[in-house]
């Protein structure tokens, strides 16, 4: 895209043709986001969904802070912190997202057909994931300095952006749905919490990289932003679903299902640290656990 800008800049003739093009572009985006806030404002719901989904993903950014003085986490300690955001993602898959989509299909006037419906929801969100990771260009965020890694090479930042992007979207799309459904049953917080181990672990993969401790922080936070916008598509499932609400809130709970499945627990469990991993992933649970109680 640089490459473009330039190569058009450098003509007379075309700058004209450039700067409309970016004009239109900033006129929609403005046009869009004020359609967005008016549709937002008509449903409270919606709202509370996406905001829930912005402060799960601003606190990943939180988590970063601490890499400007205390650098990146031990090898020791990485694995303990995924375990413990694969059993918090586990758990809020369960109780926000499964466990109130089995209860109004139960109370439907077709629970036979919805709930065979649901379970299909179910599996098409661990498909999109699936296909999702193997069309778009990432690295696994585990393997970022591994030295037995294919080629021994490290990961391109992009790459590794990419990866910890794919991972955020569907925790933001069921962050959105359950607090857009009135599910949300402490997963914004659960979701919270576990992001801020989780931010300061990208922020160290941005270390091994090559970046500063400043631009790792700032890595992390976008990355974390992106859930936002997972947060959108959920809010708007939920809000226009109605009775088939419980095919959208399937669908995250199968999304974040294979982040657990294919992302945390390989990476926590990797050899020699099973035991850790395992600790972090029950630790998790359990704290999910009290917050769904308490909520």
């Amino acid at each position: 895209m640089t490459e473009l800008v330039a190569h058009h800049y450098a003509r007379p003739q075309a700058r004209r043709h450039l700067w409309t093009g970016l004009a239109m572009a900033v006129v929609g985006l403005a046009y869009g986001a004020a359609r967005i806030a008016t549709w937002l404002a008509a449903n409270p719901s919606a709202a509370h969904g996406l905001a829930a989904s912005l402060l799960a993903g601003l606190a990943t950014g939180l988590g970063a802070l601490p890499i400007l003085a205390l650098r990146r986490p031990s090898e020791a300690a990485m694995a303990p912190m995924l375990g413990l955001a694969g059993g918090m993602m586990l758990a809020a898959s369960l109780f926000s997202l499964l466990a109130p989509a089995v209860q109004l299909v139960a109370a439907s006037t077709a629970p036979a057909g919805l709930g065979i419906a649901t379970a299909a929801a179910f599996f098409a969100g661990s498909w999109i994931m699936q296909a999702l990771d193997g069309r778009l260009p990432h690295a696994h965020v585990e393997a970022v300095g591994d030295a037995t890694a294919p080629g021994g090479a490290l990961p391109r930042v992009g790459l590794v952006v990419a990866a910890i992007s794919l991972h955020n979207v569907p925790e933001g799309l069921a962050v959105g749905v359950a607090a857009a459904a009135g599910a949300d049953h402490g997963m914004t917080l659960g979701i919270a919490l576990q992001n801020i181990p989780e931010g300061w672990i990208v922020a160290s993969a941005m270390l091994i990289l090559g970046a500063g401790p400043g631009r790792a922080a700032l890595v992390a936070l976008a990355t974390g932003l992106v859930e936002p916008l997972g947060g959108l598509v959920g809010v708007f499932a939920a809000t226009v679903a109605g009775t088939a609400l419980p095919l959208a809130l399937a669908g995250a709970a199968g999304a974040m299902l294979w982040v657990v499945s294919h992302e945390l627990i390989p990476a926590s469990h990797r050899p020699g640290r099973e035991a850790a991993g395992t600790a972090g992933l029950a630790a998790g649970f359990a704290v999910m656990t009290g917050l769904a109680v308490a909520f």
